[in-house]
């Protein structure tokens, strides 16, 4: 991206649980918010300090009007901006990126949370995203939508159930690395294979488990970053694109909006070549068979050859999600966010016992509505 340049100085993860019934949404962002000032001491002085909050929540999971609201205080921003971004976290950093690059400020904090087990139903929130009139009223929900998609990409590229076995077990011992995951028990293929189905051809070991979790970064200016850390991340890409809103007007497997947001944020990053250019692969893949059709849109698969990915190791060889990825656990709204904090730590060398060797370059992506119907890509460096 030409002229200014940001960074991401610091970033911060509550640990995913299923049901974090013993704390509330606030104590969870105070967690994240202490965490990043104790590694950078950054305050929100007038002056100096942060003036500007971009948040994400929802406020059918929060179950209340304005959720942002019920933050505001915890967050840093009596008195100061607060932008909400709802529903896709990964565009929070997007939003971040916009206000430093335009000048409006040069440190920019950036907060998510979630709770998905204060909901009866993540079908029933996720139902009230299709229109009134067509969709809501036959029950669509994300999830069958999903199942549609699935059947259609499995069927053009050549994935059976194996496949999605493999996913979820690879998907799985990665996660038993990494403290902040949700589900971290080791699985067996036949294990997937023989968990019940919940919408053909959608496994229950297919899909994300109920997470609930909190994450926050933050983001500075080149001429401020090296006040807050001597290992900036670099932003060097970003963008998104929205596909139709009606399912039956779109090609579920054909990637549009995908493919055109990696298009442009490689372009912005100099990416000419994404297999040979990224070196760690963050995708937001709440099932199994997203993994394989979200690689293809990021380029790192040929169309409707999912299928021979996986079998000649392509997650591996491209370090997919290393930190075992949405089937591990996160909560849908801020994945996204995970996605970017993740890639951030490799970048930094902090990984841990999921650390890849040499990691210079990362791309962190996201996607919301039904079926993949809104993607977000964005591009970091070290």
């Amino acid at each position: 991206m030409a002229g200014k340049k940001v960074a991401i100085c610091a970033v911060a993860q509550h640990k995913n649980e299923p049901d974090l019934w013993y704390k509330r949404f606030q104590g969870m962002l105070l967690d994240v918010l202490e965490d990043l000032q104790a590694q950078t001491g950054f305050d929100f002085n007038e002056d100096t300090g942060v003036n500007t909050i971009v948040s994400c929540s929802d406020d059918f999971f929060d179950a209340r009007t304005i959720s942002d609201n019920g933050v505001t205080d915890v967050l840093g921003g009596h008195y100061r901006a607060e932008e909400k971004m709802a529903q896709e976290g990964l565009n929070a950093v997007g939003y971040a990126l916009a206000v430093i690059l335009s000048g409006h400020s040069d440190l920019v904090l950036v907060m998510g949370h979630c709770k998905e087990s204060q909901s009866e139903s993540r079908n029933m929130i996720s139902n009230l995203g299709f229109d009134p009139f067509y969709g809501r009223s036959v029950g669509l929900d994300y999830m069958n939508a999903a199942a549609l998609q699935a059947r259609a990409y499995m069927t053009k590229a050549g994935i059976t159930d194996e496949h999605l076995a493999r996913i979820v077990v690879r998907a799985r011992q990665w996660a038993a690395r990494n403290p902040y995951a949700n589900a971290r028990e080791i699985l067996e293929e036949g294990r997937v294979m023989a968990s019940p189905m919940v919408c053909d051809p959608i496994r229950q070991l297919h899909v994300y488990p109920v997470s609930d979790g909190a994450v926050g970064m933050l983001l500075a200016s080149e001429e401020r970053a090296k006040e807050f850390t001597d290992k900036p991340v670099w932003i060097t890409g970003f963008a998104n694109c929205m596909d139709s809103y009606f399912l039956g007007d779109r090609d579920l497997t054909g990637n549009v909006a995908l493919k055109k947001a990696a298009e442009r944020a490689y372009r912005k990053a100099g990416i000419k070549n994404p297999r040979k250019a990224i070196d760690v692969v963050e995708v937001m893949d709440a099932y199994a068979y997203q993994q394989p059709l979200w690689m293809e849109g990021l380029g790192f698969c040929e169309e409707g050859q999912g299928g021979r990915f996986i079998e000649e190791g392509g997650p591996g060889k491209y370090k997919v999600n290393l930190s075992g990825g949405m089937l591990a656990g996160n909560p849908v709204i801020i994945s996204g966010l995970y996605r970017a904090a993740e890639a951030a730590l490799q970048l930094r060398g902090e990984a841990g016992d999921r650390q890849a060797p040499d990691v210079k370059s990362a791309v962190a992506h996201s996607t919301t509505g039904a079926a993949g119907q809104f993607h977000s890509v964005l591009i970091l460096e070290a």
